[in-house]
């Protein structure tokens, strides 16, 4: 005679094999609810299909974990379909009672998506964890070709994610966009691209997948979104070479915007922008490609900031500033109300300026613009 389980796990199903994610958007049961073979349990969506899940038996609905508008991942639990409301699954073993590579970490390094099987093994495996792939989800059979070292990051991207990015450049520019993108939560870092960094290399857990050749490898194997890290303080050209190479090679640099900058609803931004933490972009600002407005900067109402003009940490623009394409406006620097920047043109750190800068002009760091004679 065939035993009926106690309870059986209702699993999410995988719905797109592009995409792992699903959003939970209708959830019609509750915890200890009965329910019969058939009846609704919720409804999934991604961006490209929408299913309903139904039990398939009769059962009483416990460890329910999620609510509407969660977004969960194949695989996971929904919850259990048990014969008793108070039914319970079995405890785990302590973790005092695993031998130390048993043990799950604290928690999971920012970005990593993995699932309960493939981390189990890399904790078994005493893997750093930090050597996985920010961005696609971990699977066991991604871990086991970590730990035989028979698979290169490159190996891993294999299928279009249209949350897959790319980031261009693994200097100190690099590291803050790092930053940035894990606390936005939205997309995965595949990897980096460096023209001076070898490959054996990471940063901050992201590896470095090549230069700028293969751009057309990784736009194949399904990424289509890019960062270019290159902040080209020391040379505006480099920055823009990046963007062309991007661009030419098909990919989309989103604007980036970090969860504690303020944009203002009425500001427009282009693509490309990059705003860091604690930052203000005012009323009907306009900010062209590729601009970066870096920690602490404030760019008021109504100023007009040119393509890939780069505002360093605690620059303050008052109204109605207009900067020029490819401007370098250094830390601490103050512009007053109106005051026109022409393109190219760099002004020092702590700098404050009164009246307009002409095209290429350069402002001394410290110093007062226009500069008093006598």
């Amino acid at each position: 005679m065939t035993m009926i389980p106690a309870a059986v796990p209702v699993k999410i199903p995988l719905l797109n094999p592009n995409e792992t994610d699903a959003r939970l958007v209708d959830l019609v049961v509750h915890e200890g609810q009965r329910v019969a073979k058939g009846d609704l349990l919720c409804t999934l969506e991604t961006t490209k299909s929408a299913a309903d899940l139904v039990a398939e038996r009769d059962g009483y609905v416990v460890e329910l974990q999620v609510t509407t508008g969660q977004l969960v991942v194949a695989g996971e639990n929904l919850c259990y379909l048990a014969e008793s409301p108070d039914w319970k699954p079995e405890e785990a073993e302590p973790l005092s009672a695993l031998p130390d590579q048993a043990r799950a970490p604290t928690r999971l390094p920012e970005g990593l998506r993995i699932t309960q099987p493939a981390l189990a093994l890399a904790i078994q495996a005493d893997l750093d964890l930090h050597q996985l792939p920010f961005g696609p989800l971990v699977t066991e059979k991604m871990v086991r070709a970590k730990i035989d070292n028979t698979q290169s990051p490159m190996d891993l991207i294999s299928e279009f994610d249209p949350q897959s990015i790319l980031i261009y450049g693994g200097g100190g520019h690099g590291k803050s966009l790092i930053d940035l993108i894990r606390s936005l939560r939205t997309y995965h870092i595949v990897g980096i691209l460096d023209d001076g960094l070898p490959k054996d290399l990471q940063v901050l857990g992201v590896p470095i997948l090549g230069d700028s050749p293969t751009l057309p490898e990784l736009y194949a194997r399904g990424v289509r979104l890019a960062v270019n890290a290159v902040g080209g303080i020391g040379n505006l050209d480099s920055r823009v070479q990046v963007f062309r190479r991007l661009a030419q090679a098909g990919f989309v640099c989103p604007a980036l915007i970090h969860p504690s900058a303020v944009v203002e609803i009425s500001a427009e931004l282009s693509p490309g922008i990059q705003v860091f933490s604690q930052a203000y972009v005012g009323s009907q600002a306009r900010l062209g490609f590729g601009v970066i407005v870096n920690t602490g900067a404030v760019v008021s109402h109504d100023c007009l900031i040119g393509d890939y003009a780069n505002l360093s940490p605690g620059a303050l623009l008052a109204g109605g500033v207009e900067i020029g394409e490819g401007v370098l406006i250094g830390m601490g620097v103050t512009v007053n109300l109106g005051v026109k920047i022409g393109r190219k043109a760099r002004i020092g750190n702590s700098a404050t300026v009164k009246d307009d800068v002409p095209e290429n002009g350069v402002i001394r760091a410290g110093s007062v613009w226009p500069e008093q004679v006598g």
